[in-house]
């Protein structure tokens, strides 16, 4: 038996009046003819004939209005719906790189855009405001704004993890819905972290710059008038003169160098990288472009690298600067013919590598210049560079990571640095979401720590120690 539904006469379809007006025209049409048959009007063939013809025409008609059918239906099927408001509204709120909340009723979350999630660590909605964004004046805004009062912008700023300049944007949003509190307040995040880094970053610059360059420039400008003058015609002088007048103005010029490096690297710092590299490979590479540099002073260094690899989250020519500084501060403060020892590996628990277990001397102090948030399943690669030179006193560990900080000792002489090398190493370290470590004690010399996370857990690897030496042999 065939289904109803499938009946192409009783479906209801759009079609359906036209085929029914059809039948009634063709069944009205035969009435009149067999009316005229009746009263003698026509003949029986003419009425056979005009009836067989209107029949074939009613019979045609309603053959186009059922095969007109499929096609409609056919259109019908292919047309998208169109979508409601709600959802355009959704897909549009997605979409949005800003961050974007809507807090309902004691200060829920009732929506918020992936960026939102994102920029607040959050987790599944309807969650508490208060709970992921601890800002009293944003809170009080939004408080104010789900009873009906008038929107405002509050500016905050955090320093932990990471110093962010926020501008947050709260407007109350009265919805069509019946009760006591019909209000929402939508909150917009904006982060002004980048804007307000350029400002500082230049004020600084022009700061430190003024105040680090005057010395050299005092200097360079004694000499040069005392070559103009009375030692005109002094050979000895000139050359002797013309010698710190070198050193002087390559000390300028490491100056600059370190202060747009540290510019550079403070106004990303809120930016962590998203890259990887490997930080055995550039252990290698700074090590061996430093070798005619320790051969000069027959410094050894001796090179200890665990695994083949050592797989970090991070930005390699940034690595390569931490790992360069480090090395070469090393070779710089170590005495002729000392050692210098750099270790590398990775697959390392945090706790052993902020705190390793062997100490170089039991006096020694040790201090953490920066620690990445905890995480007890992150693991790091590690590097450490350890040297015997002077050692640095225990009241001096707090301030090795500040700008123009020298130890006393340091700050005159061939080896002595502009004081950025460390600042610009722990604000990279921070930008990666690492750790930076020092331990040292006077008379036994200094190692300096920096663990980095891997992108992943790894397999531990197997220690191949592999001295590399420069200028005199490893013992």
């Amino acid at each position: 038996m065939a289904n109803p539904a499938n009946n192409s006469w009783t479906r209801r379809t759009p079609d359906r009046p036209r085929r029914r007006d059809i039948v009634i025209t063709a069944l009205l049409g035969l009435v009149v003819l067999f009316v005229l048959l009746a009263s003698g009007t026509l003949d029986p063939s003419a009425w056979i004939a005009a009836s067989l013809a209107f029949a074939a025409l009613a019979f045609i008609y309603f053959l186009t209005a059922v095969t007109s059918v499929a096609p409609a239906q056919a259109a019908q099927s292919t047309v998208a719906p169109r979508p409601s408001e709600a959802e355009s509204a959704t897909a549009m709120l997605e979409k949005i790189v800003v961050p974007v909340l809507l807090i309902g009723p004691g200060g829920r979350i009732e929506r918020a855009n992936p960026a939102a999630r994102a920029f607040l660590a959050l987790g599944a909605e309807g969650g508490l405001l208060s709970t992921s964004l601890r800002q009293p004046r944003v809170l009080e805004a939004v408080s104010a704004a789900l009873r009906g009062e008038p929107g405002s912008i509050v500016e905050y700023a955090s320093i932990a993890p990471i110093e962010s300049h926020v501008r947050a944007f709260v407007e109350p949003i009265r919805m069509p819905v019946a009760g006591p509190m019909p209000w929402r307040a939508m909150l917009v995040l904006a982060d002004e972290t980048s804007s307000k880094r350029a400002e500082r970053m230049r004020a600084d610059f022009l700061a430190n710059a003024s105040h680090e360059l005057r010395t050299p420039l005092a200097s360079l400008s004694g000499f040069i008038d005392t070559l103009r003058g009375p030692a005109r015609d002094d050979e000895e002088a000139r050359d002797r003169f013309l010698g710190i007048m070198r050193e002087q103005t390559d000390r300028m010029r490491r100056l600059i160098d370190d202060l747009l490096s540290l510019s550079r690297v403070e106004m990303n710092e809120h930016m962590p990288p998203a890259g990887e590299a490997d930080l055995c490979a550039i252990v290698r590479d700074v090590t061996d472009s430093l070798k005619p540099m320790a051969a000069v002073r027959s410094i050894t260094l001796d090179l200890s690298i665990t695994g083949d690899s050592a797989l970090i989250t991070g930005d390699r020519d940034q690595i390569y600067e931490v790992v360069e500084n480090l090395i070469e501060n090393a070779i710089k403060y170590s005495p002729d013919g000392a050692r210098v020892h750099v270790t590398a590996l990775g697959g390392c628990p945090r706790d052993d590598a902020e705190h390793p277990a062997d100490r170089i001397a039991p006096e020694s102090a040790r201090l953490v210049l920066a620690g990445p948030p905890f995480d007890a399943r992150q693991r790091y690669g590690v590097l450490r560079v350890r040297d015997h030179g002077g050692g640095i006193e225990r009241r001096y560990l707090p301030r090795l990571s500040e700008r123009f900080f020298r130890v006393d000792g340091q700050k005159s002489g061939p080896a002595a640095g502009t004081g950025l090398g460390l600042a610009i190493v722990k604000h990279i370290i921070t930008r990666h979401r690492g750790g930076f470590a020092v331990e040292s004690a006077p008379g036994s010399g200094s190692v300096f720590s920096v663990f980095l996370p891997q992108p992943a857990l790894r397999p531990a690897q197997t220690v191949q120690a592999e001295p590399v030496t420069a200028g005199v042999a490893t013992e």
